[in-house]
């Protein structure tokens, strides 16, 4: 298995790759929620945009758009959805990923999962 330069191993689930042993849990649980009936649909890596991708006027320069992608997508059977981050470690780029996000988007919570 390959380590990311934060020391998680990549892991196969039901033939799904997760970057690690953490996140594959964390899939493992929420698909046991799924069949309790708790949970009634998981979206995996959901991407979201933060900043659209533009043209600079003054370079000509293209700038790609910023996203964030989250781990999961997780929908209760109450019909609340919960956007899920398995975190080792909260770099500076996620922090405020996570703040774009939460002024985007005030009706998802995202729910960060300690690996």
């Amino acid at each position: 298995m390959v380590r990311s330069k934060y020391g998680a191993k990549k892991t196969q689930v039901d033939g799904i790759r997760f970057d690690s042993k953490a996140e594959a849990q964390r899939y493992r649980e929420l698909m046991l929620l799924k069949h309790a009936g708790e949970v009634t649909d998981i979206v995996l890596q959901p991407s979201y945009v933060l900043m659209p991708g533009f043209k600079h006027e003054a370079t000509g320069e293209r700038v790609q758009a910023i996203r964030y992608k989250a781990d999961f997508l997780v929908t209760y059977a109450d019909g609340h959805q919960e956007i899920e981050d398995v975190k080792g470690v909260k770099t500076e780029v996620y922090r405020i990923k996570k703040k774009l996000f939460m002024h985007l988007h005030p009706d998802l919570y995202i729910k960060e999962v300690s690996a």
